[in-house]
């Protein structure tokens, strides 16, 4: 059976189904169980009845804490999922403001930023802890799970690459899933827009090349947090281990659960 990837909303960007994959060893990861978005901030009604048709049994928030003040999530009436989020990044404005703010605002400069933070991203201890949050419940919830950030692109996409990587995802399947926000968000009509609110944050336009660049993701982005981790751990499996806290046990769990 197809798996129906992009789920439209009226105000949720970039929801889809990152289920359904065949795994390298011919099994099969469940579809309507693992769902990756951007924020949930600006749902309309329609939107709020509509999750709430999903049978979501977790919310993975990865935003720092100033981004949930200034954009905080709702959620459908009667609601009673767990919210996976943490206060461990609380000092200052998120990194990709502070870039906005103050860069040249090119699409190489906007290269050079997305490089070095997935180069960074797996080492902040405040995913460390929203991750193993994250592959816990993915062992014990027999609900859907959401995982999102802001755009649903880099913090979201690391963590969904991990997660098909776990479950024996291959490396085309898993790169494809990554790229989809390419074709999920159209990052044209939204340029404009995105480049009017740089503007207004920090006195200068950038060009609309320079935004679809930042708004988009890459193949080298993920490249540069895999190899980092390579680099620093030997493997992904070791990583998972040693720093997120996926042993045997509980990786044997999340794959029975998540694959047919």
């Amino acid at each position: 059976m197809t798996t129906v990837r992009l789920h439209p909303f009226d105000a949720i960007d970039n929801f889809r189904d990152f289920g359904g994959y065949p795994t390298l060893d011919g099994r099969q990861v469940r579809s309507g169980r693992l769902y990756r978005s951007a924020h949930h901030a600006r749902m309309t009604e329609a939107d709020l009845g509509r999750l709430a048709g999903y049978g979501i049994g977790a919310v993975v928030d990865l935003r720092r804490p100033v981004e949930r003040q200034r954009q905080p999530s709702l959620r459908p009436e009667g609601f009673s999922g767990l919210v996976i989020e943490n206060d461990l990044d609380a000092q200052g404005e998120a990194p990709h403001i502070t870039f906005l703010k103050t860069s040249d605002l090119t699409p190489d400069s906007g290269r050079r930023f997305m490089m070095d933070t997935y180069g960074r991203m797996p080492f902040a201890p405040t995913y460390h802890d929203l991750f193993r949050r994250y592959f816990e419940i993915l062992a014990t919830s027999d609900g859907a799970i959401v995982v999102h950030c802001a755009a649903g692109k880099d913090r979201t996409g690391l963590l969904v690459a991990l997660t098909h990587h776990l479950l024996g995802v291959g490396q085309e399947d898993m790169m494809a899933d990554y790229l989809l926000t390419n074709a999920a968000v159209d990052l044209e009509q939204m340029a404009p827009s995105f480049a009017k609110q740089i503007e207004a944050m920090s006195g200068r336009k950038p060009s609309e090349d320079a935004v679809v660049a930042f708004m988009g993701v890459e193949p080298a982005y993920l490249e540069a947090a895999f190899a980092a981790i390579n680099l620093r751990y030997g493997s992904i499996d070791v990583y998972l281990d040693q720093v997120i806290g996926v042993d045997e046990f509980l990786r044997s769990r999340i794959i029975e659960r998540l694959t047919t």
